[in-house]
């Protein structure tokens, strides 16, 4: 239990427009802020918070109370979770206490996926670095992609070595119980054989809003067609995947800064342009643009800027219902260029084409159509935009085929 002294300083130190704003984008409204519901989807902003009261009330869901509310409700914390997460961002210290038997196995379902998941985080990032099959295959990959270590650590990457069952027997030997490593989708279970999903594989942890991690992806790195060359974590209390984005928890402060969000396909192209400076980016990976995912980005802009590979499954993607559905919501125009400098491993050589094709991205909501350009240099690419007079552009870049 919580101190109530502790409870109380609290709520004194934690500020409501903080919190909230790292979910939702605030704008002044005399004197509160207001926005997009979290809860529901909407096209006016009915949501408001008091700096001057430490309040919010939501008028579309009727959802309303203090910072500790708001994160019961959006984050589906406890209450005793949320003034632990208020303690962290606040730097509270907690008194620890230690917890029986009992309370451990009363903890819930969904609280027990988080735990996993962040030790399945921990136990990847430290074979990377500290094991020799980690720095050899793994430190290798990632650097050799032009990752620099920094990078590698601010994502959290990891590598899960060659073993079959070296993950769970390290879990169990820590305490974590099996039936909850099968839920997250760490192991898979095959009759009485238990042992470890991503073997081989170099580890991509995905987080939520707050930080948390929710799951993961595992890339191989043999040739060997026949296997996946990506596994993801299954659907499970915590992770669904047409309501996630790779990416959010780095990417929401920059795409409310710079109001727009640029959507990518997979984990290394949120990274490279991470590193190029470009961090108000997310990935869909792999899937098709969701309603689920436009409702997760239009918490901090409207803008969106979708940057698909030109090859097949790119192409695929961006004709798929959800994609089309953002076009006729928000009757935006949609150019598709084949432009070859944004990629991840074009950046370090061509990043000023990358600056300028991010500088060029102006919104208009003139034409109600899609324009396609099999070939096309980028100045003859923009001086089209600045001919129709068109003030506001969502860009769909594709690479010149090979």
């Amino acid at each position: 239990m919580i101190p109530k002294i502790i409870i109380d300083q609290i709520f004194e130190t934690a500020r409501i427009e903080e919190v909230i704003g790292e979910f939702v984008n605030l704008k002044k409204a005399g004197q509160n802020l207001r926005g997009l519901s979290p809860f529901v989807d909407e096209k006016t902003p009915s949501f408001f918070v008091s700096p001057v009261k430490q309040i919010f009330k939501c008028f579309s869901s009727g959802k309303g109370g203090s910072v500790v509310s708001f994160l019961m409700e959006h984050e589906h914390y406890s209450y005793p979770e949320a003034l632990k997460f208020l303690a962290k961002r606040y730097q509270i210290e907690i008194p620890e206490e230690e917890q029986t038997d009992e309370q451990k196995q009363a903890a819930n379902e969904r609280e027990s996926l988080y735990i996993v998941n962040s030790y399945g985080q921990d136990f990847f990032e430290e074979k990377l670095w500290n094991s020799d099959e980690g720095k050899s295959i793994g430190v290798s990959y990632f650097r050799g992609r032009g990752f620099t270590d920094d990078i590698i650590k601010k994502f959290k990457l990891g590598y899960n070595p060659s073993g079959w069952n070296i993950l769970v027997k390290d879990a169990n030997e820590k305490g974590y119980k099996t039936e909850f490593l099968i839920q997250a989708g760490l192991v898979k279970q095959k009759e009485a054989r238990v042992y470890d999903t991503y073997r081989e594989r170099v580890m991509f942890p995905i987080h939520n809003l707050s930080g948390r991690v929710i799951g993961f992806g595992g890339r191989t790195l043999k040739t060997d067609k026949k296997i996946p060359k990506y596994i993801n974590s299954p659907e499970s209390l915590i992770y669904h995947k047409s309501d996630s984005l790779y990416g959010i928890y780095y990417a929401k402060s920059a795409m409310i800064k710079h109001d727009m969000c640029y959507l990518v396909e997979g984990y290394t192209d949120v990274i490279s342009l991470h590193q190029a400076g470009v961090e108000n980016v997310v990935a869909s990976s792999g899937t098709s643009l969701t309603e689920g995912q436009i409702r997760l980005i239009k918490r901090y802009t409207s803008n969106i800027t979708v940057l698909y590979d030109g090859d097949a499954a790119g192409i695929d993607g961006a004709r798929g219902p959800g994609f089309l559905c953002a076009v006729a919501r928000h009757d935006d125009v949609v150019v598709v260029a084949p432009v070859d400098v944004w990629r991840g491993e074009h950046l370090s050589s061509a990043g000023g084409g990358c600056v300028a094709l991010v500088g060029a991205v102006i919104w208009a909501c003139t034409l109600a159509r899609v324009f396609v350009f099999l070939s096309i240099s980028f100045n003859a690419f923009i001086r089209f935009l600045v001919v129709c007079g068109v003030r506001f552009v969502h860009v769909y870049v594709v690479r010149a085929a090979a």
